[in-house]
């Protein structure tokens, strides 16, 4: 499979991305065919190559000086009826734009579809957004993983009525995401914003994964920013390749064979920590607080299992899964809020199984069937509990979550998302 590293070396923005991509190979009528799908008059495209820090680059400036404004709306619209570009593209790249104005819908008040739109309201925004999407699909990128965002010092206005940095959207499109960034470095001090909210949509939409993957580096691409620091490039580098099976695959015994490894059953991921803590002198309710507490920073999975301890005690072995990137936030909530003095952290891997949510119709009304996926197909589908928790407390006469549950999944609705449930 052909993925995409993106790795915010000095900060991320829609320009950037946009000269990483040109810079790795992306023909530039790619970005035209963009702007002719959307139907932007008033458009031009300036590219140059750029160091920053020795670093060279692809530096892409967007001149919308005679283009129109845009309304949240009027966005959204001109991506759908942009017929010239695929259905994942448009898909996507409206995805993004949701998450750019819920944002600022969060940061301003109001609903997301209509809130005025102050710089993200140019065209550049839909060039930028539609041209990144188009251009990774144009480069055919399958999978898109991202190094944690570089944002810089975080400081206060440095004008009357300005923003902060990082920018408001740009922390809730990060916080939205629960995307990881990189700390703050001495040397971002006096520099300002290095990612923008364009650029923090694009990457947390896109990404996969927030880590580096084990792939073959065919090329790289380097988008150049607008600022030239003397302490570090602002730049942001785009890594193209091929995924390697894991080493894991082929040293546990995994019956793969090299196709099968080309193309997985399942996605298999390495960036998971396994948190564990012996606990005798933990209540109920105190193990109940920490599940929960743990589900909300971000633990994949948390259970308890009985154990025996020392002087004869029985006790609790408390276990969490989640992923590497928050094992400080993971291992602060089993300090915090159970009495053990120390928590157990090792790195674990697993293979996961590709799943979806899709909405079909019923006698009880519409449900939602989550589906899982192997090898490209549908393997299994199974309602969601709480709708069929609800269907059944709605009925009049006494009927039981398994009927209503065995009846979902024998409509003709949910056969034809997952056929083998039309049997019987």
């Amino acid at each position: 499979m052909k993925a995409a590293f993106i790795q915010s070396v000095g900060g991320a923005s829609g320009d950037m991305l946009l000269g990483a991509l040109l810079d790795a190979g992306l023909s530039p009528d790619a970005i035209r065919e963009t702007i002719d799908a959307l139907g932007i008059d008033g458009i031009d495209i300036d590219t140059s190559a750029e160091t920053r820090c020795e670093v060279r680059g692809t530096r892409v400036l967007v001149d919308v000086s005679a283009a129109p404004r845009y309304s949240p709306a009027q966005m959204l619209d001109t991506v759908a009826d942009a017929g010239g570009l695929s259905e994942r593209t448009r898909e996507r790249a409206t995805a993004v734009l949701k998450a750019l104005f819920a944002a600022e819908a969060r940061v301003h008040g109001g609903e997301p579809d209509q809130i005025h739109l102050h710089e993200l309201g140019t065209a550049d925004t839909l060039v930028d957004v539609v041209g990144v999407v188009h251009g990774l699909e144009q480069l055919g990128v399958g999978r898109v993983y991202a190094s944690p965002l570089v944002l810089g010092e975080p400081t206060g206005p440095r004008r009357p009525g300005g923003y902060s940095n990082p920018a408001p959207a740009t922390l809730e499109i990060i916080a939205a995401a629960g995307a990881p960034v990189a700390p703050e470095r001495q040397f971002h001090a006096g520099v300002g914003e290095l990612t923008t909210p364009t650029g923090a949509a694009l990457i947390t939409t896109l990404a996969d994964e927030f880590r580096q993957p084990s792939m073959t580096i065919d090329r790289i691409g380097v988008g150049a920013g607008g600022k030239d620091p003397a302490a570090f490039p602002n730049v942001l580098r785009l890594w193209l390749g091929e995924i390697v099976p894991s080493r894991h695959s082929r040293e546990s015994g995994n019956p793969q064979s090299d196709d099968d490894a080309a193309q997985p059953f399942a996605r298999w991921q390495d960036n998971v920590v396994l948190l564990e803590t012996n606990l005798d002198n933990a209540t109920g309710e105190q193990l109940g607080f920490a599940m929960e507490r743990l589900f909300e920073a971000g633990a994949f999975d948390v259970w308890h299992t009985p154990i025996q301890m020392k002087k004869n005690r029985p006790g609790v072995l408390l276990s969490a899964l989640g992923p590497a990137h928050l094992e400080s936030r993971l291992a602060e909530v089993f300090l915090r809020d159970t009495p053990t003095l120390g928590v157990r952290v090792r790195p674990v891997g697993r293979y996961v199984a590709d799943r979806d949510i899709v909405m079909v119709e019923t006698e009880y009304g519409p449900m939602r069937l989550k589906r899982k996926w192997l090898a490209g197909e549908v393997v299994s589908a199974a309602p969601e509990y709480e709708d069929v928790a609800a269907a059944a407390a709605a009925q009049t006469n006494s009927i039981s979550w398994q009927t209503v549950a065995e009846s979902i999944l024998k409509t003709p609705s949910a056969g034809e998302t997952f056929p083998s449930h039309r049997r019987g």
